[in-house]
């Protein structure tokens, strides 16, 4: 159930008329989550109106007519496309400003959800629509002390699982054991299901020049054999398996030999420097109460990797919100693909992972920053230098 009274304070805050809330086929994932859906049938269109002043409304197909009985308001319904619109009136009727999960010439396209058919169509209303990307923030991507403690926990194992992935891979090497990248994410992916946690996707696993591919996935066939003298480059996030539980995700190197190369370990350093100067940035601001957006942060970090000469090496933005899915709709730290000036709030989690790409290999260092009111902390380990595996 969401909660109607701090939803109007939010839009009065922000001088909204309402937040309107739309679906079909379940496209809006947002809507599930802030309204506190379960699975309800939505072949047809449904629509529900949270006005700034008074009690909600929904407009609902005759034949889905239950769709959304868990949720509080006014019930209207329609069957024909003239009914729908009737109904369209009456439902934003008195708002000439409201938000829907919009973005603006798809700047944030993690909001960016409702059709443009269908902006239309409430524009005909003679509305305004505004994005609802501050309003995502304060009710989806806003953790509860509960989420905070699974992502706890999910790290604590996430984090015993990627070094004991790099001891199997040394262990494998040292018995002259020939095994692939696939091979390597498939014994992870056991380890996620023996200590409850859970993936939308497997982890990367990547040695050579897969390390310099961000999203590079280890096929059952064609990926690579690990080798000695192979940087290894893991990528590894999950969740436990609690209701409404938050992602941990983070990216970690080892060397498979006994000591680091210098062309590995002068690639870490700037990454690693970049990665600092993003979380001094953080830290530093949080504490002293000073407000930041997410592409101040992505600037932070990219300015160090530009000053060293590897700008065009460094593809991504510097990390994305974490939630309940990995790539949370939360602030992004983007100032390259996107321009996220949306504020960083407390009581919400986001990476921090600068990579540096060369067609040979690359190097990212991943770690969850969980920010609160005067303060910002990194929720794992740091890491400071690529490991050498065979020492």
């Amino acid at each position: 159930m969401p909660d109607i009274r701090a939803i109007q304070k939010a839009l009065a805050e922000q001088k909204l008329d309402g937040w309107l809330f739309y679906d079909i086929l379940h496209r809006d994932p947002i809507a599930y989550r802030v309204l506190g859906l379960g699975h309800v049938i939505a072949k047809r269109r449904w629509f529900y109106m949270i006005p700034a002043k008074g009690s909600p409304r929904k407009l609902v197909h005759r034949i889905e007519a239950a769709t959304l009985d868990s949720l509080p308001g006014e019930k209207m319904v329609y069957a024909a496309a003239e009914e729908l619109e009737k109904n369209l009136k009456k439902l934003v009727a008195g708002a000439r400003k409201v938000a829907m999960q919009y973005s603006p010439n798809n700047q944030i396209p993690y909001i960016s959800l409702v059709d443009a058919g269908t902006v239309e169509l409430i524009r005909a209303q003679g509305c305004k629509v505004v994005s609802s990307a501050n309003l995502v923030q304060q009710f989806e991507a806003v953790w509860t002390q509960d989420q905070l403690a699974s992502h706890r926990e999910a790290g604590r194992a996430i984090d015993r699982i990627t070094q004991a992935a790099f001891h199997e891979a040394a262990d494998r090497i040292r018995a002259n054991q020939k095994f692939t990248e696939n091979d390597l994410q498939q014994w992870i992916l056991g380890q996620f299901r023996a200590s409850g946690v859970t993936s939308d996707s497997p982890p990367v696993v990547a040695v050579g020049p897969h390390a310099g591919d961000p999203h590079y996935e280890p096929a059952e066939r064609g990926s690579a054999i690990v080798r000695k003298c192979d940087l290894l480059l893991l990528d590894i996030w999950g969740k436990t398996l609690a209701p409404n539980s938050v992602y941990y995700d983070i990216t970690w190197t080892g060397y498979m030999g006994a000591k680091v190369p210098e062309k590995y370990a002068k690639i870490f350093r700037v990454v690693r420097n970049a990665r600092d100067a993003a979380l001094t940035f953080v830290c530093d601001n949080v504490r002293a109460g000073r407000p930041i957006e997410g592409w101040q942060v992505d600037r932070a970090a990219r300015e160090v990797i530009r000053k060293a000469g590897y700008s065009k090496y460094f593809v991504h933005r510097t990390g994305h919100n974490i939630g309940q899915e990995v790539h949370g709709t939360g602030a992004n730290m983007d100032d390259l693909e996107t321009h996220d000036v949306r504020r960083i709030i407390p009581r919400t989690c986001f990476s921090i992972e600068p990579g540096i790409y060369l067609p040979e290999f690359g190097i990212r260092s991943e770690v969850n920053v969980y920010v609160e009111e005067r303060r910002a902390d990194v929720t794992g380990p740091l890491q400071t230098e690529i490991l050498p595996l065979l020492a």
